[in-house]
C-alpha cells in the first residue's frame, strides 16, 4: 500500500471498527459511497466478504475484500474494488476509550488522499458522537 492518512478518535477501537466493517454506515463518511451492500445479504464486512458498492453518479462496482485482520490491538482490512486495489482501512486501540484511524492508498492514487482526509474526519465524529 502507498500513503497512508491517520486520525486520533476519543472512542473505543470497536465503535470506529463498526464505521468501518458495517456497510450500512459507508454513505454517512465514505465521500465516493451513495451505497453499499454485501452478496450474502448481510451488514458485515468479513474475511473474503464479496459486494458492491454505489458512486455518487450511481455506477454499482463490484468489490471484494482481500486481506483482512480482526485479531489484536489492530484490525484492518484493504479490498478491490472493480478488480482494481483500493484503500486499506484500519483501527489501532491505543487506550480503553481511543484508537487510532488509518487509510492507505495504492502509491498510484495519490490524488485519492483528499476524499481519504475528509472521510476519517467523518468517521471521527460519527464515531466520538455515539457515546
Amino acid at each position: 500500500m502507498g500513503p497512508t492518512l491517520r486520525i486520533d478518535v476519543a472512542a473505543p477501537h470497536d465503535v470506529a471498527w463498526r464505521e468501518l466493517v458495517d456497510v450500512r454506515c459507508w454513505p454517512h463518511w465514505g465521500p465516493t459511497v451513495r451505497a453499499a451492500r454485501l452478496d450474502d445479504g448481510t451488514a458485515w464486512l468479513s474475511a473474503g466478504a464479496t459486494g458492491a458498492v454505489q458512486t455518487p453518479v450511481g455506477v454499482w462496482l463490484p468489490f471484494r475484500v482481500e486481506h483482512w485482520h480482526d485479531d489484536g490491538p489492530r484490525h484492518a482490512w484493504s479490498w478491490r474494488v472493480a478488480g482494481v486495489p483500493a484503500t486499506e482501512h484500519a483501527v489501532t486501540r491505543t487506550g480503553p476509550d481511543a484508537c487510532r484511524v488509518e487509510m492507505a492508498v495504492p502509491w498510484w492514487a495519490p490524488a485519492y488522499l483528499g476524499v481519504v482526509r475528509l472521510a476519517l474526519t467523518r468517521i471521527r465524529r460519527r464515531a466520538e458522537s455515539s457515546l
